[in-house]
């Protein structure tokens, strides 16, 4: 049997926490920051949880079955 690999890409985006829910960053925090209120960019530094819509194909990407 040969070994799953994670996929690397996944990785370096979500994060688990000890619950064992998946973290993710926001989007838009990247670039045209300057047309972005101070209010909003600070929102989007914070992690989010991830949904249960998308959780599953994460979790396989991730190799978490």
């Amino acid at each position: 049997m040969p070994k799953v690999k994670t996929n690397s890409g996944a990785k370096k985006r979500f994060a688990l926490t000890g619950s064992g829910k998946i973290k993710r960053k926001h989007a838009y925090k990247s670039h045209i920051l300057t047309k972005k209120t101070k209010k909003q960019k600070r929102t989007l530094t914070a992690f989010a949880i991830l949904d249960n819509a998308n959780k599953k194909n994460v979790r396989e990407l991730l190799c978490l079955r």
